[in-house]
């Protein structure tokens, strides 16, 4: 894993007034957010929440069942809300961790009420403006018992050319029969380094669906969430559709621990290495029977990218199932020359088998989120061909 140098950014100094109108925000500052996902008009949103360098801008909820707070005011507020923050994650585990709880710069906190079902998706976005900026942020996100969320969580610089560190904490618990869908877009430069560290926990019944996808440049990133199945018959899925192109590098992966019966979880990697490298991780351990899982990476190499990837299964309970599968490679001349023969030029060709191999179709993701997403794909492929 490569290190980051955090001495090089500045942890300190960079507050950002509050934005009363998020319509109000700059042209470059609204694209690159779309670009995350984030919509800033706000339309068809329950709730929103914008963090800019080192303090949040706007939170703001639209529906009586979501509350939505900036990390500080929730501890204030929810003296319970303690136990929680680094409970899943403790602050030692790496000098990210412990850079973030020594100087945390905010971050969020979403519960979603008991039996609440929002109708429209939540929206955050983490975004850095100032050059050679470090950002420390610490999100805890709740869905209650019977509540069910769909959460849009954005993360993108505003300068194309931008020097930058991210370090984001984030913990979940999905309470007894709740839903929660947790879609993260990433949208950074070539300059940034990023060090996401999540946990969570779901607790009996529950479902926890985690999309990721990452289309653009980056320095350096590295992620490895680990979620625990607590609860009997609770169920996970992790969808990752990522693109490394030249200069960068990515070591990511998802760990779920299967620790209660009739659990089940599926990671699925969808992985381009067009000029960069890519470490895709996977761990499944199943500690208890009756239990199910599955680990797949496909991987895609373009202008001599490099991929690896690891799957890891660890069955410690008799009568698990687990299975993995795993093929890197490159586009196959017949799959060109198929698509030729229906009238496709080569380029066109290729274009269209990049396209279907970063299908987002699986994710469920709302409509609106879908269209931006695939825009994003199609630019991307100019940069890959």
């Amino acid at each position: 894993m490569k290190k980051v140098d955090l001495s090089k950014y500045e942890f300190t100094g960079h507050q950002s007034p509050p934005v009363e109108d998020l319509e109000r925000l700059g042209r470059k500052e609204k694209e690159s957010m779309l670009m995350a996902g984030f919509d800033a008009s706000e339309k068809n949103r329950s709730a929103s929440f914008v963090q800019i360098d080192h303090n949040h801008a706007f939170c703001k909820s639209y529906d009586p069942g979501i509350e939505i707070l900036p990390l500080g005011l929730a501890l204030k507020i929810h003296e319970g809300l303690a136990d929680l923050q680094w409970n899943l994650l403790k602050p030692d585990k790496d000098e990210y961790t412990q850079s973030a709880a020594e100087n945390t710069h905010g971050g969020y906190v979403i519960r979603v009420k008991k039996g609440a079902c929002p109708r429209a998706p939540i929206q955050s976005c983490l975004m850095m403006h100032a050059d050679k900026v470090g950002q420390n942020v610490h999100n805890i996100v709740i869905v209650e018992e019977g509540a069910e969320a769909h959460i849009l969580s954005g993360c993108t610089t505003t300068l194309a050319d931008q020097h930058a560190a991210h370090i984001g904490i984030s913990e979940f618990y999905v309470e007894k029969n709740a839903r929660l869908t947790f879609t993260m877009v990433h949208n950074w430069g070539e300059n940034v380094e990023v060090r996401p560290r999540s946990a969570g926990q779901v607790e009996a019944g529950g479902i926890f669906l985690s999309n990721y996808v990452s289309l653009k440049p980056v320095k350096n990133l590295q992620m490895y969430p680990s979620v625990t199945m607590k609860g009997a018959g609770s169920i996970s899925r992790f969808n990752s559709v990522i693109v490394a192109t030249e200069g960068t590098y990515m070591d990511i992966g998802n760990r779920v621990i299967l620790d209660a019966e009739d659990t089940r979880t599926e990671i699925v990697s969808h992985a381009i290495a067009s000029g960069g490298h890519i470490v895709a991780r996977g761990h499944i351990q199943a500690n208890r029977s009756p239990s199910k899982g599955h680990l797949e990476c496909q991987g895609l190499l373009l202008n001599n990218g490099v991929i690896q990837a690891i799957p890891e299964l660890d069955g410690r309970a008799e009568g698990v199932e687990l299975s993995h599968e795993a093929a890197v490679g490159k586009i196959a001349r017949e799959e060109i020359e198929y698509l030729m023969i229906r009238g496709l030029n080569e380029e066109e060709a290729a274009s269209a088998i990049v396209r279907g191999f970063l299908n987002i179709d699986i994710m469920g993701l709302p409509p609106e989120l879908k269209t931006e997403i695939d825009n994003a794909i199609r630019e991307t492929e100019k940069s890959m061909l």
